[in-house]
C-alpha cells in the first residue's frame, strides 16, 4: 500500500524502533505495546480506501501544526475533477466518470477521515450536474458537512493535448477548493425529516 501511494518508508525491526528518528511507525497490534510513541499506525487499519490511509498517515503528521479541516473540491462535468485537501495538505488528485463511483468514494472518505470541519466545494459551471452531485451525496452521507458553491471561471488553464488523462478537471479541483462561496450547512434526511 506504501508504494501505492507512492511514499518512502524504511523497513526495520521492532527492537530497532526505540533507536530510530522516524516520526511515524506503521506496526500491528500484536507490536504496540512495546512502542511508546503517539506516531503509530497499525496494519489493521491499512484496510481501508488508498486516500483515508493516505489522510489518516496526514492526520498523525500534521495535527497540531494546521486545524482539521477536510475540504473536498468537485469540477462538475462530464469528467469530474476531485481533489482532496486534509490538514492543508492535497491527498487526492483523480477524475471521475461514473456520478455513482465518485459519490461512494466521497462517502468513504467523509466517513473515513475525522475533521473538525468537512467541507464540500463545487464550481458552478455545470449546476444541473453539481445539484445530482449534492443530491446523492445527501442521500448517501448520514452525517452533516458543510456546501459551498464556487465560481470556477478561470479555473481551467490550457494544457496541451487539450485535457490529457483529465489533468485540467484535476487542476480545476484544486482551484477549487481553494476558492470560497456561499456557504450551506447540508443536514442529513434523517436529522431534516
Amino acid at each position: 500500500m506504501l508504494q501505492f501511494l507512492r511514499i518512502n518508508y524504511d523497513s526495520i525491526l521492532p527492537d530497532e524502533i526505540d533507536h530510530t528518528d522516524k516520526r511515524l511507525i506503521l506496526t500491528t497490534l500484536q507490536e504496540a505495546p512495546k512502542i511508546a510513541s503517539n506516531f503509530v499506525l497499525y496494519a489493521e487499519e491499512f484496510d481501508a480506501d488508498p486516500t483515508v490511509i493516505k489522510g489518516l498517515i496526514t492526520q498523525k503528521l500534521e495535527s497540531g501544526l494546521y486545524e482539521s479541516t477536510l475540504v473536498i473540491g468537485i469540477d462538475p462535468g462530464n469528467r469530474i475533477g476531485l481533489s482532496i485537501f486534509y490538514y492543508q495538505k492535497e491527498i487526492e488528485s483523480s477524475t471521475y466518470i461514473s456520478l455513482d463511483e465518485l459519490i461512494s468514494h466521497i462517502v468513504r472518505i467523509l466517513a473515513g477521515l475525522k475533521a473538525d470541519r468537512k467541507i464540500v466545494k463545487i464550481g458552478n459551471g455545470n449546476m444541473k450536474k453539481a445539484r445530482q452531485i449534492i443530491d446523492k451525496l445527501n442521500l448517501s452521507f448520514c452525517s452533516h458537512f458543510e456546501l459551498e458553491f464556487v465560481d470556477e471561471r478561470k479555473t481551467s488553464l490550457k494544457i496541451k493535448n487539450h485535457n490529457k488523462r483529465g489533468e485540467r478537471d484535476k487542476i480545476s479541483a484544486r482551484y477549487i477548493t481553494q476558492r470560497d462561496g456561499y456557504r450551506h450547512l447540508i443536514l442529513p434526511p434523517s436529522r431534516t425529516g
